[in-house]
């Protein structure tokens, strides 16, 4: 395996990923991508120990729950994508639940209307944990190494400290006000009464205590003994509804992932009650209508139908998904080839659809994160887990470390109104004891003839469906190589609200000016996503793979 190394680059305009030969890392034998690289080093660590994609996963994933408190967690839960060398592709469903005692209006007040924040910061907005439930079991099913040895790196940097640098210094003082408010939080985030600065060392030393009993008691060390009374106890006094009943029934589920047919490609990505894979299924099967390539990379042409697309695909999020063990969804209807015909051929090529004109055919945060990675037996591994908002709920449980999620936010609230990521929702999506909010996460494998061709997946709340979507875009359409696909400029729709948002310096005037004459609202944002991506380059027969220049991957 080669090693790897710290790259920075400037968002690139389509004109220049087109006109330069940017040159992804190669590796012959295993690759790991993260939005950290302490983390994607740890994972790198156990690949060269003789551990598979699932042992470099879990560690890397235990290690972001260090180093990225952001989003990376054992207070939060997602997906997982795993794929066997022989070519059987799992899913593993760790999403958080709502308490047994949730309830349908539990947020709102005694006029029907949402009470501000009710679902975002503080004990009540926290669902049941599933991450270390999730890594437990596809550790049970598929791991190589000793549990215990993909905790201890983990173990390692919350007992030692880790250095603050910028951007984690920046995130401390926009949340500040959040963290503040909670003894837990206080302790570990702020000094003097000030949020943590740059260059400042991060103790997590309660985290640690709370990994070494994790790795010495496996899953139950979290949902039973010592660390579940801290949490029981800490959401009895807080007013929070999470109990030992909660905890004690938590299971991961094995699912079967959504299977798309692209172009000759296979595309398998997470399912209900995840709208990644459904959502990506039905802008794909539109596409596939339109002669990609030959339209231009990014021309106003091209994103006036991908987001004529997006308009219809996220209507039919908010009328039709939720968890599956709680509705009837028409699945299989959304993800066939005929509707996405229908979507296609309901599209005016001139004007743009007002949000009020589309409706739902009759047949739903910003803080994630991603990482994906390949081993030499051709395991891989995608995986999206987060906490919802950045640093979830702001509450930590005093004497774990255990930053807890925000994700009761992801219901829907009210009918009709929508969440922190702005997606709108409805009944399929209402609170209920022990469902699973709807999720935007998408963790994905793309194959061919039974090879893997990438792996790939990204936070960012609403867009995250819509960036992984053009990133594989651009490698089966546009042939681009990893490096080149995962820097392009990225643009996003969602249906509600009705603009379009598009990234600063990543297109040029006459587009955005076409765009606006064909009635598309434009909206400059400062990046879309987070993207971990490893392809299989055939030309080299080498992995190759890119961290996303937005953030500070490796």
């Amino acid at each position: 395996m080669k090693f790897i190394i710290y790259i920075s680059i400037l968002l690139l305009s389509s004109t220049e990923i087109q006109s330069q030969s940017l040159v992804p890392l190669y590796a012959k034998s295993g690759m790991v991508m993260s939005t950290r690289s302490s983390a994607s080093e740890i994972g790198d660590a156990i690949l060269k120990k003789g551990g598979n994609a699932v042992d470099a996963a879990i560690a890397t994933g235990f290690a972001l729950a260090v180093v990225y408190p952001q989003a990376g967690n054992i207070g939060g839960g997602g997906f997982m994508l795993i794929r066997l060398p022989h070519g059987e592709v799992s899913m593993l469903d760790y999403r958080e639940q709502a308490p047994l005692t949730a309830s349908p209006a539990m947020y709102l007040d005694s006029l029907g209307q949402v009470i501000p924040n009710s679902s975002l910061i503080g004990y009540l907005a926290c669902g049941v944990p599933g991450t270390v439930a999730g890594f437990y079991e596809a550790h049970r099913r598929f791991g190589r190494l000793p549990w215990s040895d993909l905790l201890q790196p983990a173990v390692d940097l919350a007992q030692n400290g880790i250095i603050i640098d910028r951007r984690m210094a920046s995130s401390l003082a926009r949340k500040f006000d959040r963290l503040q408010q909670f003894p837990g939080s206080r302790e570990i985030f702020t000094r003097a009464g000030k949020p943590l600065a740059e260059n400042d060392t991060l103790f997590q030393k309660d985290l640690a205590s709370t990994l070494r009993i994790i790795q010495t008691a496996g899953a139950p060390g979290f949902y039973s003994g010592l660390t579940a009374e801290k949490i029981i106890t800490a959401m009895a006094k807080n007013g929070g509804l999470i109990t030992a009943r909660d905890l004690k029934q938590y299971k991961a589920i094995w699912r079967k992932p959504i299977s798309i047919d692209y172009r000759g490609y296979t595309i398998y990505s997470a399912a209900p009650p995840s709208s990644g894979g459904v959502v990506l299924a039905e802008i794909f099967n539109a596409l596939e209508n339109i002669n990609v390539r030959q339209s231009g990379h990014n021309s106003s042409e091209l994103i006036h139908f991908w987001v004529e697309i997006e308009r219809q695909v996220y209507t039919d999020r908010a009328r039709f998904l939720g968890d599956p063990d709680f509705i009837n969804m028409p699945v299989d209807s959304l993800i066939s080839k005929s509707t996405g015909k229908k979507i296609f051929n309901s599209i005016n090529p001139d004007y743009a659809r007002p949000a009020a004109a589309t409706i739902p055919r009759i047949i739903e945060s910003d803080q994630t994160t991603h990482f994906s990675v390949v081993d030499a037996g051709g395991m891989a591994v995608s995986n999206t887990f987060t906490l919802n908002d950045s640093y979830g709920s702001g509450v930590v449980i005093a004497g774990t470390g255990i930053l807890l999620n925000d994700e009761m936010d992801d219901f829907a609230l009210k009918s009709g109104v929508s969440d922190a990521s702005g997606l709108t929702g409805g009944a399929a999506n209402a609170i209920a004891p022990g469902k699973r909010m709807l999720s935007s996460m998408s963790p994905t494998i793309v194959t061919r003839s039974d090879s893997i061709i990438l792996i790939l997946g990204s936070p960012g709340g609403a867009t995250i469906i819509t960036t992984v979507a053009q990133v594989i875009s651009n490698v089966l359409d546009h042939q681009m190589n990893i490096r080149q696909a995962v820097c392009a400029p990225r643009f996003h729709h969602q249906w509600l609200p009705d603009s379009l948002a598009v990234e600063v310096n990543g297109f040029s005037s006459d587009v955005l000016q076409k765009l606006t004459q064909k009635g598309h609202s434009i909206k400059v944002v400062s990046v879309l996503g987070d993207v971990q991506a490893i392809m299989w380059d055939r030309h080299y027969q080498e992995w190759s793979g890119w961290s996303d220049p937005r953030k500070d991957g490796l």
